[in-house]
């Protein structure tokens, strides 16, 4: 059984605080987020209104001094936070793996609910930070939360990051992973044919490169389905959603430049469909998607033209769109009631899929 990472006091003690800011009323949470803010008629949410202001609405969230060490080191340092003072639920069973990947071992966590019983469906998780940044420890609280919430287990991945692995190291991790659990489905007491491919940000991109690559190939397994939260599907080109979103939404345009170009350095051509999922041909058997935009996103319109594309090319499709958030919400389930109610509602659409 993998063990829970013991978390110093003071950042306990911080995670309880924003626990407790979650459970305030929803007049006194309004006063403390601010004035509203209001763009093309959407209102940003009063959870994340309290959170660009906790954080600092004109600075990055995420890139700490150009450094993908610092980041990495800023990121684990605080996503204890994230679990908001909550114990993790007995109702989840962890346990490490070590999947087969191209280039040697990739680390995993297995989440098993309680209330499976036997075998059950699958995610095959892969967390969001850019390609740069993040972790499967990071993403705890998340896996947990979805594992109990559809009842099915999620096997959580830690691919290979940025610049030290760029691309395509992370997108042959991501198929190695997928087709590891498929061989695996006895031992992880899973149903290989109800096995779907997600993640977040990054996550999500690598999730949508896994389906196409699958669906593409001439043999092998193909995903049940694709989890797609708030992907980015065009490192090539800019889209409105960019310059209109990307400052004072936790995700800045600096960020994404930032990251796109730790992943994707010159000489990588980002209209290659591995890279930028919005671009090439999409096969036949591609698998249905559950695809969530946020609507305050710099991401936000590469993320929808990706559904249409899907759509166009007869792939099922439900699209999303969260209008009241910022990129980067299904962590933050914990850190208010909106965050929580969004997530909720993803990973219902998630059990949906897999049962």
């Amino acid at each position: 059984m993998a063990s829970t990472p013991r978390v110093p006091l003071s950042v306990r003690a911080q995670g309880a605080v924003v626990g407790l800011l979650g459970r305030l009323p929803a007049a006194v949470r309004a006063r403390m987020a601010g004035p509203e803010i209001v763009v093309d008629d959407a209102r940003l949410a009063v959870d994340a209104r309290l959170l660009i202001r906790s954080l600092g609405a004109g600075k990055s969230a995420l890139v700490v001094d150009d450094s993908p060490e610092l980041s990495r080191a800023a990121l684990d340092r605080n996503a204890p936070v994230l679990r908001a003072g909550r114990r993790p639920s007995r109702a989840v069973v962890t346990s490490d793996v070590r999947l087969r990947g191209p280039q040697g071992p990739l680390e995993a966590t297995l989440y098993a609910p309680t209330s499976a019983g036997g075998r059950s469906g699958a995610l095959v998780f892969f967390h969001g930070g850019g390609w740069v940044i993040g972790s499967r420890a990071g993403y705890d609280h998340v896996c947990r939360f979805l594992a109990e919430r559809t009842g099915h287990r999620v096997l959580s991945v830690d691919y290979r990051l940025a610049p030290e692995d760029p691309f395509p190291a992370a997108v042959d991790d991501a198929l190695a992973a997928f087709d590891d659990a498929v061989a695996r489905a006895d031992e992880l007491d899973v149903d290989p044919d109800r096995i779907v491919v997600g993640g977040d940000s990054a996550g999500a991109t690598l999730a949508a490169v896994a389906a196409r690559r699958a669906a593409d190939r001439a043999d092998g397994p193909v995903p049940t389905g694709q989890w797609l939260l708030y992907p980015a599907t065009d490192l090539a080109a800019r889209h409105p959603s960019r310059d209109r979103f990307g400052r004072g939404f936790l995700l800045t345009d600096e960020d994404v430049v930032w990251f796109q170009d730790h992943y994707a350095p010159s000489g990588v051509d980002r209209t290659d469909p591995l890279v930028s999922v919005l671009y090439g041909t999409v096969a036949a058997a591609t698998p249905p998607a559950h695809l969530v935009t946020a609507g305050f996103d710099p991401l936000r319109d590469e993320g929808e033209r990706y559904a249409e594309k899907l759509r166009a090319a007869g792939v099922p499709v439900e699209a999303v769109r969260e209008a009241d958030l910022p990129h980067g919400f299904l962590p933050f389930v914990h850190l208010g009631p909106r965050f929580g109610e969004a997530v909720t509602a993803s990973a219902e659409a998630l059990r949906r899929m897999l049962d």
